[in-house]
């Protein structure tokens, strides 16, 4: 049992250094900037920017090249003294809207932030009036008297 305990210890232990590699192959020490309050608006900027290699991954928890990319250019930006939004609007025309974790919800977004509220209540709507037909369609109308009739004689037999 002793030995089984042991691979398990060093399972778990390679387990979480393999976890923890992309954590530390990220942001490269060389990216970080002198400046921790235009670093922190990096990390900021940085942490609303998809990889477009990674697909949902912020560009500061990515290792690929091209979050490297980025993530020097919202630094050089950063430090030619552009703002958040200009340094948004420069990657954006770069790399294009799908670069953004969060598109804003403006012109054909808006059709795509609003189709699902929609396709629900419309889902919604559609249940309930199925429901509604379905409930006056299943109560059954009084038996006339010759059904009446019939159901008694097959109730006595």
């Amino acid at each position: 049992m002793r030995g089984l305990a042991s691979i398990r210890g060093v399972m778990v232990a390679l387990g979480l250094a393999l976890a923890a590699l992309p954590v530390f192959a990220a942001v490269q020490p060389d990216e970080i900037l002198d400046d921790p309050a235009l670093e922190a608006r990096a990390r900021q900027i940085s942490a609303g920017l998809r990889c477009p290699v990674c697909r949902n991954e912020s560009i500061d928890d990515s290792s690929a090249d091209l979050s490297r990319d980025i993530r020097l250019m919202v630094r050089e930006r950063l430090l030619a003294g552009d703002s958040d939004r200009e340094v948004l609007d420069a990657v954006v025309a770069r790399y294009g809207e799908f670069v953004l974790l969060r598109p804003d919800a403006r012109g054909a977004n808006l059709v795509l932030w609003l189709a699902a509220p929609a396709l629900l209540l419309g889902g919604l709507g559609l249940g309930w009036v199925t429901i509604r037909r379905r409930s006056v369609l299943a109560v059954p109308d009084a038996l006339d008297a010759d059904e009446q009739t019939r159901l008694e004689e097959i109730l006595k037999s």
